[in-house]
């Protein structure tokens, strides 16, 4: 289980996340407060307060993990 602090300020860094989350075949659950939503769903991404770091998970293979952090990483400033 991979879990990191993001952050998406603008319309622009939630579709680059998207696009980078859809390369992944696990799920990607992205909360902020008590609610959670699909990291892969655009709509559900902008239903989040996305002025404050949200919280990305992820129950990632060993063999993806390496990739996914780098990817992420991307994400969190």
């Amino acid at each position: 289980m991979v879990t990191k602090t993001i952050h998406l300020t603008t319309v622009g860094r939630v579709q680059d996340f998207t696009s980078a989350m859809g390369e992944f075949d696990f799920e990607v659950d992205l909360s902020s407060g008590r609610y959670t939503v699909n990291g892969k769903s655009i709509m559900g991404i902008l239903s989040l307060d996305l002025h404050h770091g949200i919280t990305a998970e992820a129950d990632v293979a060993e063999d993806q993990e390496e990739l996914f952090l780098q990817v992420l990483q991307g994400f969190m400033a």
